[in-house]
């Protein structure tokens, strides 16, 4: 039977040759095999202005973070894994610390899933409990920057200034409404080589035109992703051909995204980024006793909560976290068409969307394109606004009366409520088994884990709420494995911030 070590099937990765220019910066990733041959790509990231100085430490300490990204999802497959670059104490442990949790991830929801992707007999690993599952031995080294010497910072920043990580979804869409009422709104698009980038071309378009803040950083990371698999003799070879709503290995993704935006924030003493995650994206799961997050961990509280302490760690002065982590998607689809329909009519909520006369329109045909219309019609909206077609839309209900959607089970079953109570899905076995009343998917929703007020800032609670409890139906608090309403009252306010006081004041 195959075992976890069997996955170590090269036997180093380096990522060196750092180059470090004024609008770009770019690392070489290279493979050594172990039957003694090796192969080459580049990882870039590149940019519309000046954000880089090779002779500041600074700038070059952020392109080494950037550039080490993509790497960590492999250390389940390499011996050794050296990064070359400038790096300091705090840089060490927190790359030490995700490339384990991506291991351990990347192991249960990749290996110890279903996963279409694996050739036999690597789609039947034996289940091990490790103490560590990276298997590589990770090194630093610092073979170009020995001139160069980091000291902690203290960046000031603004905190009414919000970088919003920028896709074309309603999640980004309704972040970006929000902050540009708050303060100052940056709308990051990273530019990923590849189809993803079509969910974002409408509203970037629009973000031009009335936002001076946009950039549209440029990276090759989807590129990288794609050869690092080429080379990987446990997947199909055909891989690029199966239609699936998982990548083949990968997990560790928004971050290869948000250090791209970060040399932005840095430049623009930005003191917050928005990350569009909503109340269930944050999940704790359990595979014979390995911990894990369900494969989204990087869309996670957790995740944003790492990275804030390593920005302050670093002396950065940012905040990372999500300002709709208490509502369901259907209230973020809710708030986003009602309050801002402006913004709403450039969403893009498919990843197989095309273009059409200049514009990129939705497949119409998805699992993520019928949640979306199922929404719209629940919320007595059109569906015809953000370029679905009539017949995609008839087409989409008659979905939603034979098939679920990814949702987690009271917000699946609300939705179906909505729509079954509206006469706009056939009632059958299906419908009325998944039809039923949750009042909380439509309230502010805050627990002990997914949504707590400590995970915000102290200077965007109140203002937020102020705009979301429009669209609500009060809030609601998790006690005792129920739902209780509660007004949120000024001393709610002044819950402490999850970061400790030392960190706070530093702050």
């Amino acid at each position: 039977m195959t075992k976890i070590v069997d996955l170590v099937v090269f036997s180093k990765l380096k990522v060196h040759q750092l180059v470090v220019e004024p609008k770009r910066v770019k690392a070489t990733y290279t493979v050594f095999k172990k039957d003694g041959s090796e192969v080459s790509n580049e990882l870039i990231y590149s940019y519309d202005s000046i954000y880089f100085n090779k002779t500041t430490e600074t700038d070059v300490n952020l392109a080494s973070m950037m550039l080490a990204q993509v790497a960590l999802n492999y250390g389940l497959f390499f011996e050794t894994i050296e990064f070359d670059g400038l790096f300091d104490e705090t840089d060490k442990r927190f790359l030490l610390d995700m490339i384990e949790n991506t291991s351990r991830e990347i192991l249960v929801n990749k290996f110890m899933s279903k996963n279409e992707f694996l050739k036999p007999p690597f789609d039947a690993i034996q289940f091990e409990k490790l103490k560590k599952y990276t298997a590589s031995n990770v090194v630093f080294v610092n073979s170009q920057f020995g001139d160069l010497k980091l000291e902690k910072q203290n960046a000031v920043t603004d905190a009414h200034q919000y970088a919003i990580l920028s896709s074309g979804g309603k999640d980004s869409l309704l972040s970006y409404g929000i902050a540009k009422e708050l303060g100052a709104a940056h709308p990051i698009f990273i530019n990923e080589a590849g189809r993803h980038w079509f969910t974002a071309v409408n509203s970037h378009k629009y973000f031009k035109e009335i936002e001076p803040n946009t950039s549209k950083p440029w990276c090759n990371s989807d590129r990288i992703f794609n050869w690092m698999v080429k080379q990987m003799p446990f997947i199909k070879e055909n891989f690029q051909n199966i239609r699936s709503d998982i990548y083949p290995i990968r997990l560790w993704t928004v971050a290869v995204f948000l250090f791209g935006a970060l040399p932005i924030a840095r430049k623009r003493g930005l003191g917050n980024i928005l990350i569009g995650n909503e109340y269930d994206t944050t999940v704790k799961g359990n595979h014979k006793g390995i911990s894990h997050y369900n494969a989204l961990y990087d869309q996670s509280k957790y995740f944003d909560n790492a990275l804030t302490r390593y920005y302050h760690k670093k002396g950065w002065n940012i905040y990372q976290y999500s300002i709709l982590r208490s509502i369901s998607e259907l209230l973020i689809l809710k708030i986003l068409v009602k309050r801002y329909p402006d913004l709403q009519k450039h969403q893009i909520s498919c990843h197989a969307a095309h273009e059409q006369n200049g514009k990129m329109l939705p497949c119409g045909n998805c699992e993520k394109c019928r949640r979306i219309v199922g929404m719209l019609k629940a919320l007595d909206e059109d569906p015809t606004r953000c370029g679905y077609t009539a017949v995609q839309i008839e087409k989409g209900l008659e979905a939603l009366s034979k098939r679920s959607v990814k949702q987690i089970g009271s917000d699946a079953a609300h939705l179906y409520h909505l729509l079954v109570t509206k006469n706009l899905i056939t009632k059958n076995e299906h419908t009325e088994l998944l039809a039923k009343a949750h009042p909380e998917i439509v309230g502010l929703r805050f627990d002990n884990e997914r949504s707590m007020l400590s995970d915000l800032p102290k200077h965007i609670r109140k203002p937020l709420f102020n705009i979301l409890l429009k669209y609500c139906d009060g809030a609601m608090q998790m006690r005792d494995r129920k739902w209780h309403t509660f007004i949120l009252k000024k001393e709610n306010f002044e819950i402490p911030y999850f970061l400790n006081k030392t960190d706070e004041q530093t702050a």
